[in-house]
C-alpha cells in the first residue's frame, strides 16, 4: 500500500523518525573511507565524532563498515590495478582489516568510546540458531556500552557465502537486531527525479514513501564512484528494512556533521519509510537472509491460490522444478511467465518433488512411499514478495 501525504507532511513525519530512533546501523563505504595515500583518517575522526554524539544522546549504534580490501590495497601499492581474483580479494582483506580497526580504534578513543568488531559471512546470518547468536552478542554488547563494528569477513568468504555486498549486510543486520534506522553513508548526495547533469529541472528526492519499480529506476540517475553496492544495492537494503518496520537514509558521507544535521532537521539526502504493513521477524529472514537453493515453476491455479488466497503450495499446481535442493531449503515460487513472486521453505527434496509435480496431495504417499507433509510448502514458511 502506498502512503499518500505532501511535502511538508513528509518532512514532518521524516523528523519524527529521527527524532524517535533509539537503535541505528550506521554503514560508511570504502569510496569516503579511503583517499589516494590510504585511509581518509578525516572522514573516519569525524565519523566517531558523530557516532559519539549518537551514543551521548542515548542511542544504541552499530557501524557496518566497508574498507579493508582498499586499506590492504593501499598497503602493498605493488599489487596491479583493475579486477582482483578471489584470493588475492581475501589476501588484502586479511592485509587491510588490521589497518582499518586500528584506525577505527584510535579514532573512537579520542572521542571516549570503546569499539568491538564482528567478521560475518552470509552463513552466519542464514542459519537461524547463529543468526539468533548473532544478534544475542550485539545486545550485550550495546549492555557494555560498546559499538560494535561489522564488516564482511572477506578472508574465508566465497561466492556462496557472500553476502555480495555490505548494503545488504547493513540491511540484514538492522532488521536482525530491529534497529529503527538504517543510516547508509556514500559519495553521492542522495536519489534525483532526474539526471542532474543533462537535465536541469532534475531535482533530489527528500523523502520516499514506498520503494517502487519508478523509485528503482531514479538509481540510473546517480553518478559516483560507489563500490560494489552501487545505489540500486542502496535502494534494495532500504526496501528490506522498511518491510521489517524501520526506516533508511542515503546521503553524503563526507558532509562534515552529517548526522548532527539529520537529527536536529536540516533536509538532506533522501528518506525512506517504514512499510505500511510490518513483515514478522521469521517470515523477514526466509524473503531476504535465505538465499533460494531452486525455484518452482507454478500453473495459474496455483499462483492464485498463494498470491490471492493465502493458501499453501500443493503439488498439483506444480509444472516444473529448477535446481537440487533438500529438505527444509529456501526455493523460489514463479509463474508461468519466470516472475518470481514467492520464496519459502520446502517439504521435500527436488528430487521428491519431480516425481510429485502435477498430482493431488493424496497420491503423495503411494508415488513416495512416504508422506511427511500434505504441502510441498506450508502458508507459515512462505513469503509474498
Amino acid at each position: 500500500m502506498t502512503i499518500q501525504m505532501s511535502r511538508e507532511e513528509g518532512l514532518y513525519y521524516r523528523q519524527t523518525l529521527f527524532d524517535k530512533a533509539r537503535r541505528v546501523v550506521i554503514k560508511v563505504g570504502s569510496a569516503i573511507l579511503t583517499s589516494e595515500s590510504g585511509m581518509n583518517h578525516e572522514v573516519i575522526d569525524n565519523i566517531a565524532k558523530e557516532i559519539a554524539f549518537l551514543r551521548k544522546s542515548g542511542r544504541e549504534v552499530i557501524l557496518v563498515s566497508s574498507g579493508a580490501v582498499a586499506a590492504g590495497r593501499k598497503k602493498i601499492p605493488s599489487i596491479p590495478g583493475g579486477e582482483l581474483s578471489m584470493p588475492e580479494k581475501q589476501a588484502l582483506a586479511a592485509i587491510g582489516q588490521s589497518v582499518l580497526m586500528h584506525t577505527y580504534d584510535e579514532a573512537f578513543a579520542r572521542h571516549g568510546q570503546k569499539i568491538a568488531q564482528l567478521l560475518l559471512t552470509h552463513s552466519d546470518l542464514s542459519h537461524r540458531k547463529r543468526y539468533l547468536n548473532v544478534r544475542n552478542t550485539l545486545k550485550t554488547l550495546f549492555k557494555f556500552g560498546v559499538i560494535p563494528i561489522i564488516n564482511e569477513n572477506d578472508t574465508v568468504s566465497v561466492e556462496e557465502l557472500r553476502f555480495g555486498d555490505n548494503d545488504t549486510l547493513g540491511a540484514l543486520v538492522s532488521n536482525l537486531i530491529e534497529a529503527d534506522m538504517f543510516i547508509c553513508l556514500t559519495d553521492v548526495v542522495g536519489l534525483y527525479n532526474g539526471n542532474p547533469h543533462k537535465d536541469p529541472d532534475a531535482r533530489p528526492i527528500y523523502t520516499v514513501t514506498e520503494v517502487t519499480p519508478e523509485i528503482e529506476a531514479m538509481a540510473g540517475n546517480v553518478k559516483s564512484a560507489l563500490g560494489t553496492g552501487g545505489m540500486q544495492s542502496k535502494i534494495r537494503a532500504a526496501k528490506m528494512v522498511a518491510a521489517a518496520g524501520g526506516s533508511s537514509f542515503i546521503g553524503p558521507g563526507r558532509e562534515p556533521d552529517i548526522l548532527k544535521q539529520l537529527f536536529s532537521g536540516e533536509v538532506i539526502g533522501t528518506f525512506f519509510f517504514p512499510a505500511a504493513s510490518k513483515l514478522p521477524s521469521r517470515k523477514h529472514w526466509i524473503a531476504y537472509v535465505l538465499k533460494p537453493s531452486g525455484t518452482l515453476v507454478l500453473d495459474q491455479g496455483a499462483w492464485q491460490a498463494l498470491s490471492q488466497s493465502g493458501k499453501s503450495l500443493l503439488p498439483s499446481g506444480i509444472l516444473e522444478v529448477v535446481g537440487e535442493f533438500g529438505v527444509g531449503d529456501s526455493v523460489q515460487c514463479c509463474n508461468e511467465k519466470g516472475e518470481v513472486f514467492a520464496v519459502g521453505l520446502i517439504n521435500y527434496s527436488s528430487e521428491d518433488v519431480v516425481k510429485i509435480q502435477g498430482v493431488h496431495t493424496d497420491k503423495i504417499e503411494e508415488i513416495l512411499g512416504f508422506k511427511d507433509s500434505g504441502e510441498v510448502m506450508h502458508r507459515d514458511n512462505l513469503v509474498l514478495l
